[in-house]
């Protein structure tokens, strides 16, 4: 039966290049001259990645920003990945620290809100959750086409990315 999997998984390589090409660039950048800015890749679980933004300043930490965004977007990593959200937060004396996640694999609302645009799509395909990613499965190639397109359509938040496509 035809099937495919929808995943949200980074490049992790790329992404592991443009912080080093971003810290290459603070680096060498004259407006970062003396300060303590860097931006770190951490491993938290499996999967799981996150970025610490370091600076001197709330100023400094946009700039920084800027740069890893910029080299993020060189690299052809997608900047929806990642959750901006979090707050500056003071790092002892007068630098400052934020913590940026990397997301990875569907959360169960994001899965459950694709498996209920499949059902109210009238398509008819089957979706089911299975673990950080959503199988969709379906008798004709053309209605996976159209669920694909539907979902690229609809789930604009996410970068999802369509794997696994069986006959």
């Amino acid at each position: 039966m035809p099937s495919f999997d929808t995943l949200l998984e980074p490049n992790f390589v790329e992404l592991r290049n443009a912080v080093e090409q971003c810290n290459k660039e603070i680096g060498t950048r004259f407006d970062f001259k003396g300060s303590a800015s860097k931006v770190e890749l951490t491993e938290t679980g499996a999967k799981e990645r996150e970025l610490t933004l370091h600076a001197d300043s709330d100023f400094q930490i946009g700039q920084v920003t800027d740069v890893l965004l910029a080299k993020l977007a060189k690299r052809g990593v997608d900047v929806r990945f990642l959750d901006l959200s979090e707050k500056i937060e003071k790092a002892g004396g007068d630098k400052v620290r934020q913590t940026v996640h990397v997301k990875c694999g569907i959360d169960s609302e994001t899965g459950k809100r694709i498996q209920t645009l499949i059902k109210q799509s009238k398509l008819k395909l089957q979706a089911a959750i299975q673990g950080d990613a959503v199988r969709i499965t379906g008798g004709k190639r053309d209605e996976l086409q159209a669920a694909i397109a539907l979902l690229r359509r609809e789930v604009t938040e996410l970068p999802l990315k369509f794997d696994n496509f069986r006959d």
